[in-house]
């Protein structure tokens, strides 16, 4: 290798550490290794047929010069930051490194644009491409130096308790990223054909306003499925009384669980993302706190720490069983011992229910809720299954694995 080559290597492009170039010298070196040696051994081998073409491509390895540019700003972001007064015995390091997801770099178009921008300046008009980036892996996304895209002249927010069952005007929601361009718009989409993400969860006079209650407004009991599960029975189901008290709702909608749970004087956090309708947004305004992380994301809780967790729909059978399993036992770690998970309406095919079943088994979970169903709203022939448990985690021993709970 010349001098002017190995110099590339060893001289790293601003950004880059130089561990990690020294770690290219040593792949390329031992690749090069690998080659005189094959190219030897074939030069005094007998000739052999060529074996059939592997059906996976060869990994490539990105070497410094093979990376794509980026902005300067995504590595003025990403550091290392020196702390200025050494090292932090806290944190057991002299460096501040800011986190980006490892498939940032995977997108280099998208994180590229993502990070171009004038520096104390507008930022790019860029929800749903920024959104697609988070959606690929890339979360939490870099920090920018830039203000975000708003509305122009959004109205005040409503005081509480009046904002938890009103829709905020057109004007307090910057629509760019969304199809639809107005609430009303968001309300009748319900009746089309079209599929959206929760299409009628923006109709807070129509079905949203009956979702989890056992009752009418009138007295009158609702006719309910097994599978609905009222917030008022998950609640009484808590030992002792009362002690549900904050929770997380993973796939919060437009926050009608954490409105419910709030006139309860139970505090839920809901997560959202913003699937072609502005969910962020409409909970804020209805006075719930939106978190806004993907379903692929580590919860951002410390262990044993939440009373309930609710997930609707969201975890499902379009998740694989692996991944599945992963997020199931995050939600193992942030409730507390004794803490409730609500499955409500988990649904797969069902030939695949056993599958998802023995994945939820797997956590840790002792059932005091347990009903399936068949799935019929999108017609018999597709064969799916609905779920809906409540679960507990133990409240003894919850560190140990079930079997050992003796």
């Amino acid at each position: 290798m010349s001098a002017t080559r190995m110099a590339a290597y060893v001289d790293p492009p601003p950004g880059v550490p130089l561990r990690r170039s020294l770690l290219y010298v040593v792949l390329l070196l031992g690749s090069n290794l690998a080659t005189f040696l094959s190219s030897s051994s074939s030069s005094c081998a007998p000739h052999v047929a060529a074996a059939p073409a592997a059906t996976t491509a060869p990994r490539t390895v990105l070497v410094p010069e093979m990376q794509p540019e980026l902005p300067p700003e995504f590595h003025a972001f990403a550091g290392p930051h020196m702390l200025p007064y050494g090292r932090n015995p806290n944190w057991g390091t002299a460096e501040l490194r800011p986190p980006a997801g490892h498939p940032c770099l995977a997108f280099p178009d998208l994180l590229a644009a993502f990070m171009s921008y004038p520096v104390n300046g507008s930022c790019p008009d860029d929800e749903l491409p920024a959104q697609r980036l988070l959606l690929r892996g890339c979360e939490p996304l870099p920090r920018r130096r830039c203000r975000p895209a708003a509305p122009p002249d959004p109205a005040l927010p409503l005081p509480l308790p009046d904002a938890l069952w009103s829709t905020p005007p057109d004007r307090s929601v910057h629509w760019s990223a969304y199809t639809c361009k107005s609430f009303r718009c968001l309300v009748d989409r319900a009746r089309s054909p079209r599929f959206d993400d929760c299409k009628d969860c923006f109709d807070l006079a129509g079905r949203e306003c009956r979702r989890w209650l056992n009752a009418t407004a009138s007295g009158k009991k609702t006719k309910n499925s097994p599978l609905d599960f009222s917030i008022d029975e998950v609640l009484a189901s808590a030992s002792p009384p009362g002690s549900i008290r904050i929770g997380l709702d993973i796939g919060g909608g437009s926050g009608t669980f954490a409105v419910r749970m709030s006139e309860r004087a139970v505090t839920v956090v809901a997560t959202t993302v913003n699937l072609n309708g502005p969910f962020s947004t409409v909970v804020a305004a209805r006075g719930v706190v939106p978190l806004y992380v993907s379903v692929a994301a580590r919860l951002p809780f410390f262990d044993n720490t939440l009373d309930v967790v609710h997930s609707m729909h969201v975890l499902s059978g379009w998740m694989p069983p692996a991944a599945m399993q992963f997020a199931l036992f995050d939600v193992y770690r942030v409730l507390r011992p004794g803490g409730l998970f609500w499955l409500d309406h988990f649904f797969c095919r069902e030939e695949e229910m056993a599958a998802y079943v023995e994945v939820v088994e797997s956590v840790g979970f002792g059932k005091l809720r347990w009903v399936t169903r068949r799935k019929l709203d999108r017609g018999a022939e597709r064969k799916e299954m609905y779920l809906s448990a409540l679960l507990e985690k133990p409240l003894k021993n919850s560190w140990r694995h079930p079997s050992s709970n003796s």
